[in-house]
């Protein structure tokens, strides 16, 4: 399975050529907001999407950032070769789906809207949108799995390719939670940093560091297993649960090693082929330990290391869809746009943009609930 097609849409701006230029530049894409803390009265370093995209998708900034990923990632791939087939499908992984406008939902209009404004609401609305626009017919439905949930996405595509339930898959991961009251309590749990310039207060890999800023986007791909240009390809992946605590890691981390073991077997590649290391880092104590055990453990602390939040923030549930898209990018031109180090490092921590090597690139994601995945990126061939 190859990707065929990239959109983005993230707090460096609408498109994917602002995430690049955005994280090439060094300079974290957050800034600092009026509003948040308990009494709605402090600032915030914050990775917002600002306002954009298409006015005539709806008064959602939730849905335009959906649809004009997408939008992006179909054009992007028909440009470069893909003709779809007869089953397209469409995934769309998401936690909470548009909170700001669940929010005004019961705040401002107190439960009542007519059924136009309604609709919006409901998480099969974008998905029915965009399959109309575009005329395609195969299955079509959300994914949940938290912070994990764009590396499910593309796992569970791989699977509807495998399987014939589609001949290509459009996958797109939103996530625009960046609201006062969702950041206040990611912030009570110690895990959200909002008082200090996030390459300051989140540094995975690195001495000092106190967890992740809170981000925003909105990522799709195109895939398929045919296109004259592919950026890259997913080899397998794999999924596991702790089964042990609603928010907390397994501390033994036994099932993320298995994640990573059940990912290698998936993919027919061994550890040791691995070259680089594409990190959850959240920045927080609890993931830098487990991602430091796996590398040591599975790995071997032999593949590059690079971590995204501290420059784009912590997207929740598209925060995989973003740092894969990032990937799949460097493949293609020859960069890998990881982020300065600001303090004593592991020993194989990149240190700001790199040529790329090749090779294989494991991408971890952790989410809450226990819901572990690892996907495998190698060459298209």
């Amino acid at each position: 399975m190859t990707f065929a097609g990239i959109g983005a849409v993230t707090a460096y701006g609408w498109g994917r050529e602002a995430l690049w230029q955005g994280l090439l530049s060094g300079k974290s894409a957050a800034s600092v907001k009026s509003g948040y803390g308990p009494g709605r009265d402090e600032d915030a370093w914050v990775s917002l999407v600002p306002e954009g995209g298409d006015p005539t998708v709806g008064a959602s900034r939730y849905g335009r950032a959906m649809h004009e990923s997408a939008r992006e990632a179909i054009t992007d791939a028909l440009a470069r070769g893909w003709q779809p087939g007869r089953t397209v499908g469409l995934l769309h992984a998401i936690v909470l789906g548009d909170v700001v406008n669940w929010r005004d939902f019961y705040l401002i209009d107190h439960g009542h809207r007519r059924s136009r404004g309604y609709l919006p609401l409901i998480p099969s609305t974008p998905i029915s949108v965009l399959m109309q626009e575009y005329g395609f017919h195969g299955p079509a439905m959300n994914v949940s799995a938290t912070c994990s949930s764009a590396n499910a996405a593309l796992i569970t595509a791989q699977l509807w390719l495998d399987a014939g339930i589609a001949d290509d898959v459009v996958c797109v991961a939103t996530d625009l939670s960046g609201t006062p009251d969702m950041v206040e309590h990611f912030a009570g749990m110690g895990a959200a940093v909002t008082d200090t310039e996030p390459l300051d207060g989140c540094r995975p890999f690195q001495e000092g560091t106190r967890g992740f800023c809170f981000g925003e986007g909105s990522v799709a791909f195109v895939l398929t297993r045919s296109v004259q240009r592919p950026y890259a390809a997913v080899l397998g992946g794999g999924m596991s649960n702790d089964a042990y605590h609603v928010v907390s890691v397994d501390p033994t981390h036994e099932q993320i090693r298995d994640c990573a073991r059940r990912a290698l077997a998936n993919a027919g590649v061994a550890a040791a082929e691995v070259r680089y290391f594409n990190a959850h880092g959240t920045g927080t104590r609890q993931c830098d330990e487990a991602e430091r055990d796996l590398l040591a453990t599975i790995f071997g602390d032999q593949p590059h290391i690079y971590a995204l939040k501290p420059l784009v923030g912590h997207c929740q549930g598209a925060s995989a869809g973003v740092e894969v898209a990032v990937a799949a990018l460097g493949y293609e031109r020859g960069i890998v746009p990881a982020a300065p180090i600001v303090a004593a490092p592991h020993p194989r921590l990149l240190d700001g943009p790199q040529p790329f090597e090749g090779g294989i690139t494991a991408k971890l994601s952790l989410g809450m609930g226990g819901n572990n995945s690892v996907v495998l990126l190698g060459p298209a061939e």
